[in-house]
């Protein structure tokens, strides 16, 4: 009687075994292992994770994780970027003033010459050169802010109204006085008439020092109220 083969018994099948130094308290099945050569490299903990791609060729250096470019940050509300100002419009814009203020001024010489005291004249003239002074340093300082060159034709410009008011003022009276036609005969015989009254004493003779002391006053108040409003509007 012939016997079957001898076949050995089979073992029951065991769990996946685990390093040893796995912490796996509830038993849970291990994950499958991903063979090596494919996939992304891992990584070290606290380290960046290293981009996927072919090795860098011998020689140059490895390539760089890329990290995520940080968010825009616009201006703050209320900080504009400051102005360069308009230097050339300011020039032209403080000449027609000066202008404006010159032929004011030549205007009331002309409507108090007959009872105007040489006192009353040396103020009415200080006084005109501080104003055209001012108003042309607040145009400069206002539309040509920080522009040096802008100030420097603005003490010009008030220096020259100061002067022109003055001697402009001259052939009108002489007209009023006398008849227009004079003013041709001034032309004729003298045409720097009026500069000379501008500068002569009338009085005492010699050099009248008032004349010089306005247009340095016109000059000074353009440069100092171009100088301030000119620096506080570029600081806003």
């Amino acid at each position: 009687m012939s016997q079957p083969p001898f076949q050995p018994p089979q073992q029951p099948p065991q769990p996946p075994q685990q390093p040893p130094n796995a912490y796996n308290p509830y038993n849970q099945p291990t994950p499958p292992q991903q063979p090596p050569g494919f996939g992304p490299a891992s990584h070290a903990p606290g380290q960046p994770p290293m981009p996927a791609g072919p090795p860098p060729a011998p020689g140059q250096p490895p390539m760089q994780p890329m990290y995520p470019a940080p968010p825009f940050q616009g201006m703050p509300y209320g900080h504009q970027p400051n102005a360069s100002g308009h230097p050339v419009g300011a020039v032209f814009l403080a000449l027609f003033v000066s202008l404006i203020i010159s032929m004011l001024y030549s205007g009331l010489i002309l409507l108090t010459y007959k009872d105007m005291t040489v006192t009353v004249a040396n103020t009415m003239y200080l006084g005109h050169a501080l104003i055209n002074g001012a108003v042309v340093g607040a145009l400069i300082g206002a539309v040509g802010h920080r522009s040096h060159g802008a100030w420097i034709w603005g003490a010009v410009i008030a220096a020259l109204g100061a002067f022109f008011g003055y001697t402009n003022a001259f052939p009108l009276v002489i007209a009023d006085a006398q008849s227009p036609a004079a003013i041709g005969d001034m032309m004729e015989a003298d045409p720097f008439i009026p500069a000379k009254a501008w500068w002569n004493d009338e009085t005492g003779g010699g050099v009248d020092w008032f004349s010089p002391l306005g247009l340095v006053l016109a000059a000074v108040a353009a440069w100092g109220l171009a100088y301030l409003i000119g620096n506080r509007r570029r600081q806003r």
